[in-house]
């Protein structure tokens, strides 16, 4: 299988290192709008550089995005009315109104595509989803969400995100409708840009609190904020009937307790993203070329990727109204 590879930052080397590895990939190209930077991972990593995106998926038998959100469209449009098997990092677009115009695209072409929510991958998750689904959590009364990055992103970033919700918080969404198998019926949250004017620029927010009630009345509690000096803190909390239980709770979470007598967390802290998920971003690739050669159905679809982008939406108006929204009020 021949794999071509769109995007050459942070996250396209990274999978073209998984899929050097991968039974089955004979050969990988790597194409980025930025050629310079395609040709330096190119050379790094051994792959071949293709300039031109035409002849990159020509010449592919599966394609992997992980561009800037705003060419992703164009590329899943060219990759799946070839037919061939995609893996795109979400989100599917910058609008819902775009991703629900490319979630038709990708239905109708039949190709399998698989959408890049890594935490699907994390054994903590699939752990959590398990206990969940076989009864052993019991009644869920109450989930508590939180994800922190460790530091505000660039006033590029910032511009072109498409905002909190639909970028940091995005993440969480997924993970909830994976963890539960539940949607949410109305969310509530409170935003604001407190100690940082560039995200008040932009109109979007560095820091917000949510209040989410899904379809079967449980509720959700979740933080988000761009500045935690200690790290990048992803914690969920689930609290049963029978158990309770915590994903991201560890020697390497970057959080201290000032309870007398309690050591502080063994560490080093995660720092960033790639320290957290390095593991869920390489399985997440190699469940992506079983999806490729037909050896198991897609694990997270492009409608996946409408549900979550719809949250966040409601999220967005609910901070903006400063109201409770109801998802029926979201366009699916």
């Amino acid at each position: 299988m021949r794999v071509a590879i769109f995007g050459a930052g942070r996250i396209g080397p990274l999978h073209a290192r998984t899929l050097l590895g991968a039974d089955g990939v004979d050969s990988i190209s790597i194409t980025d709008l930025v050629p310079e930077r395609a040709a330096a991972a190119a050379a790094e990593l051994g792959l071949a550089h293709v300039e031109a995106v035409e002849l990159a998926m020509d010449a592919a038998d599966a394609v992997v995005i992980t561009a800037s959100t705003d060419d992703h469209p164009a590329l899943i449009r060219a990759a799946v009315e070839r037919g061939l098997p995609t893996f795109c990092e979400k989100p599917l677009a910058a609008s819902l109104a775009e991703s629900i115009e490319i979630t038709s695209v990708v239905e109708a072409s039949g190709a399998p595509f698989h959408l890049g929510f890594q935490r699907r991958f994390d054994p903590a998750y699939v752990e959590a989803r398990r206990l969940i689904d076989s009864g052993e959590i019991g009644t869920i009364h109450t989930i508590s969400m939180r994800s922190h990055d460790p530091e505000p992103a660039s006033e590029e970033f910032i511009a072109s995100s498409g905002g909190m919700f639909s970028d940091l918080s995005i993440h969480d969404l997924d993970a909830l409708r994976f963890l539960t198998g539940q949607e949410a019926a109305e969310v509530f949250c409170y935003g604001t840009a407190r100690g940082f004017p560039l995200y008040e620029k932009y109109g979007d927010y560095a820091n917000a609190v949510a209040l989410i009630r899904l379809a079967d009345g449980t509720p959700v509690s979740a933080t988000w904020t761009r500045h935690d000096p200690r790290g990048h803190d992803v914690r969920t909390e689930v609290f049963g009937s029978r158990d309770s239980v915590a994903i991201g709770l560890g020697p390497r979470t970057p959080l201290r307790s000032v309870e007398p007598g309690v050591p502080p967390p063994a560490g080093p802290p995660w720092h960033i993203f790639l320290d957290r998920w390095d593991d869920a971003y390489r399985d997440e690739l190699l469940a992506f070329v079983d999806v490729a050669r037909g050896k198991r159905p897609s694990p997270c679809s492009a409608r996946d990727g409408v549900e979550a982008l719809r949250l966040a939406a409601a999220l967005t108006l609910s901070a903006r109204e400063g109201r409770a929204v109801p998802l029926a009020e979201v366009p699916s």
